[in-house]
């Protein structure tokens, strides 16, 4: 669908644009502007410095969008977070898969295993010797050898008398170059299954916001830490297994920079950079430009300073508090009531200074986690200027849902 909107030069502010180009579109609608998105893909490849980005579908979730930003240089493959999302995506001409976490989908690996396409494509990712059992096992029965890389733990761990602390989320098991080199070993005497590479992903460095001197001090002492255990954890798995990897792959959208600055580093992930969600805001390494959003309706104004707009619950995963809540941000002035926040079929707003709403007016929200929210919508509506240049189904409008 392809829609031209005259603008009127006056109406240059954000919600004002998206109102101009969704005006003959109903609501609850998405959108992403294209604008915004092309600036976020050109800083990504800016910080990455020629490493390779890789692209994280689980904060985009809309395929168009995923093909477009492949298609510009400084891209390279996708980590998806499914093994059955990966398997449409090469069905769909994606080359070059990294599943993200491990998967125990014994159909999907039987699928995958008698797929010549897909094996040659998509790349498992394991941290123990049950999920690779799964994979040799759909491998031997179809004559194939399937690629596999190492998650490693990337957390902070450190001590202070008989005080230990794990820094980070609780992700795979293997941590030390000792662990790693064991894992590797006990692949490498199973048929069907071949290293190809080393996962470490940060997520107290990239998915954590600026937000405290505590965070900061954390950040750095992690990012120290990886700087040396990524090279010997590379080292003992290329000596366990005889042969060097091609691949190690590192980092998110907030840490792109320190990622790319260890040498071993073959690629770096980044996805929700692009469409800047609000959990991205406080972040010092890099200037956030939001690319996504949503819009509702207001339908009622049940009093004074209060108004109702339609729909709204759109709530991050995490853990429940106010920040995985969306936030609106047009008009200015309006945020959500702490008693009700953003509900399954109506969302109430309080209005502070001259905000002023009515009834059929329309609401822009931005969203806490940048993939999540288009779960909820069955297309998405790219903005440019002031129109809508295309609309376009998202995972959900395809029909596919991946968990």
């Amino acid at each position: 669908m392809t829609t031209t909107t005259a603008a009127d030069p006056a109406r240059t502010t954000l919600g004002a644009r998206l109102d101009d180009a969704t005006r003959h579109l109903p609501a609850p609608l998405a959108v992403v502007d294209l604008d915004a998105l092309d600036a976020n893909a050109s800083d990504l490849v800016r910080r990455a410095a020629g490493t390779a980005i890789r692209v994280a579908s689980k904060s985009v979730r809309v395929r168009h969008v995923l093909q477009d930003v492949l298609a510009r240089p400084g891209f390279a493959g996708v980590m998806a977070y499914s093994l059955r999302e990966a398997l449409w995506l090469v069905e769909n001409g994606v080359d070059d898969v990294l599943i993200g976490y491990p998967t125990v989908d014994t159909d999907a690996l039987d699928r995958l295993a008698a797929s010549p396409r897909a094996v040659a494509a998509v790349t498992l990712m394991v941290d123990d010797v049950a999920q690779v059992d799964l994979a040799a096992r759909a491998a031997q029965a179809h004559g194939v050898t399937l690629q596999v890389c190492l998650d490693i733990d990337a957390s902070l761990r450190v001590a202070l008398g008989p005080v230990r602390a794990h820094l980070g989320v609780r992700r795979s098991p293997v941590h030390t170059p000792d662990d790693a080199a064991a894992l590797a070993q006990a692949i490498a005497r199973r048929g069907g299954v071949h290293v190809r590479g080393l996962m470490f992903y940060e997520a107290q460095v990239a998915g954590m916001p600026d937000s405290s001197a505590a965070v900061r001090l954390v950040k750095r002492l992690s990012i120290g830490d990886l700087a040396v255990r990524r090279a010997r954890v590379l080292d003992a798995v290329q000596d366990a297994l005889g042969y060097p990897l091609t691949l190690v792959n590192s980092g998110g959208s907030g840490s792109v920079q320190s990622s790319v600055s260890d040498p071993v580093v073959t690629e770096v992930t980044a996805g929700s950079g692009l469409f800047v969600s609000t959990l991205f805001d406080q972040y010092r390494s890099f200037a956030p430009r939001p690319a996504a959003f949503f819009g509702l309706d207001v339908v009622r104004i049940p009093a004074a300073g209060y108004a109702t707009a339609f729909s709204g619950g759109y709530i991050a995963s995490g853990p429940p508090t106010a920040s995985r809540q969306p936030r609106p941000v047009w008009p200015t002035g309006l945020s959500l009531t702490p008693r009700e926040g953003a509900g399954e079929v109506q969302t109430p707003l309080r209005l502070a200074g001259t905000a002023d709403l009515r009834v059929g007016d329309r609401v822009w929200f931005r969203h806490a986690k940048a993939g999540e929210v288009m779960e909820r919508f069955d297309q998405v509506h790219l903005v440019r200027g002031a129109g809508v240049v295309e609309s376009v189904p998202t995972y959900r409008g395809e029909g596919r849902n991946f968990g």
